[in-house]
């Protein structure tokens, strides 16, 4: 078995994408993988287009053990980031709208937040921190159109955690097998990941 996989990995060389997941993947065995979870968590929310769940579970998937440890990692960092995000609406918008509109979010989507923030702040900022809907476009637009910052950091930790806990026990639970799954079907994984964030930018486009 081991003689036929590696015939057919001198057969076709890993792609880009695969040859990403296994450099992220030798991150949980790094002392700094932590906090390079953290980081990618504190950018994610405010500046950076790349969610945390991809090193998240590379982490946890190295150590499953461990996998509670990094989700609180990245839900602090991620809950961190939106604070950032936050200023930056309510205090450089007029500076950096320029930058923000139309290279990380549209006005489109960035105008439909405004209206779901008229309705219930809470739960908008909820509903974003949980599923793949840009949460970035919340922060920020959380601190332009004046919404309460605890209102902001309540839902943060409430979505966040939620969403972090729920990758982390999968893993938890299914360790080896989640391992064995990603690594078979690891195109599909990542084809339906950036799928996932296209509906979740369609999503803030068409909420009412």
């Amino acid at each position: 078995m081991c003689a036929e996989a590696t015939v057919t990995d001198n057969a076709r060389p890993p792609g880009l994408m695969r040859r990403l997941y296994d450099w992220t993947l030798s991150w949980a065995e790094r002392p700094g993988g932590a906090w390079a979870l953290f980081f990618l968590a504190v950018a994610e929310s405010s500046v950076f287009p790349i969610p945390p769940d991809v090193l998240l579970i590379a982490l946890a998937v190295g150590v499953p053990k461990r996998a509670f440890r990094f989700a609180a990692i990245c839900a602090v960092g991620s809950v961190l980031g939106g604070m950032i995000g936050y200023a930056i609406g309510a205090g450089a918008w007029h500076a950096v709208q320029g930058w923000f509109i139309p290279h990380l979010f549209s006005q489109a989507a960035f105008e439909k937040v405004q209206t779901l923030y008229q309705g219930n702040a809470f739960l908008a900022i909820l509903t974003a921190a949980f599923t793949p809907i840009p949460y970035k476009v919340f922060t920020i637009a959380a601190g332009v159109f004046n919404v309460s910052f605890w209102t902001l950091v309540s839902a943060s930790i409430v979505g966040r955690s939620m969403r972090f806990v729920l990758v982390a026990g999968i893993i938890y639970v299914f360790g080896p097998s989640v391992k064995s799954w990603i690594e078979k079907y690891f195109d599909w994984c990542a084809w339906g990941f950036l799928i996932l964030l296209v509906l979740g930018f369609i999503l803030v486009k068409y909420l009412h």
